[in-house]
């Protein structure tokens, strides 16, 4: 399989390194740099892309020109961004994700199975933790777990309580950021009811298990028809 990389960073240098462990060739490395590169760069049977909003008009017209199946993993994209994104099925398979661990795809896939009847019994609050160098926040993977637990967006979303905010209501989730070290990743859930507390973590212990997972989903991805494509459906199937 040959592969395009967009985003050459740590992430990047690391999904290089899974993918030609596993036999595959890396034909282009672009980031901000050299975006331009893009326009003349051959088809590649996928693009692995964890780069930056500001990259994705030259991402979108390389993939449009080539029809290179895309997996996306680039956060921090605003309705815009992801309306370019998804009109992209039109050209090649596309699947976007947050987090391509497997965990947190069954993580996610654990919540999204419990009903929302139970789930008005409960208080729900989303903990997340990453390293000091990460800039945005919540964590996209936050973003996806509150999307599975709340998917017609129905519940206020509080990212801070201070001094006298007043007494929590039924109709808020709670999203909540910690920065610090190293941590490559922590994600909980939990569920305050009455006496009792169930609390769902997932802990990433190094970034190599997104780049793992990224090169799974562009193996599964590479070759399929176009169209718009959840993990769940390249990954569990």
């Amino acid at each position: 399989m040959k592969i395009v990389l967009t985003g050459y960073g740590r992430m990047g240098h690391m999904i290089e390194e899974v993918a030609q462990e596993k036999g595959h060739e890396v034909i282009g490395r672009v980031d901000v740099t050299n975006v331009s590169d893009l326009k003349t760069m051959p088809a590649a049977d996928v693009v692995i892309d964890f780069s930056h909003p500001a990259m994705l008009p030259a991402l979108a017209e390389y993939v449009k020109r080539t029809g290179a199946a895309l997996v996306s993993g680039t956060t921090g994209y605003d309705e815009k961004h992801m309306e370019v994104l998804q009109g992209l099925c039109e050209y090649a398979p596309v699947v976007h994700s947050a987090n391509y661990s497997m965990g947190i795809a069954l993580f996610r896939h654990i919540l999204e199975q419990l009903p929302q009847a139970l789930l008005e019994n409960f208080d729900i609050e989303i903990l997340e933790k990453h390293h000091n160098k990460k800039v945005d926040a919540p964590s996209g993977t936050a973003k996806m777990l509150l999307a599975a637990l709340d998917p017609e967006h129905e519940k206020r979303v509080v990212t801070g309580r201070e001094g006298m905010c007043g007494a929590r209501t039924k109709d808020e989730i709670g999203v909540m950021a910690l920065r610090g070290g190293t941590v490559a990743g922590e994600h909980t859930v939990y569920l305050f009811g009455e006496d009792e507390t169930l609390s769902i973590t997932h802990t990433a212990s190094s970034r190599r298990i997104f780049a793992a997972g990224a090169v799974n989903a562009a193996i599964a991805l590479a070759g399929r028809d176009k169209g718009w494509y959840q993990l769940d459906d390249i990954l569990f199937q």
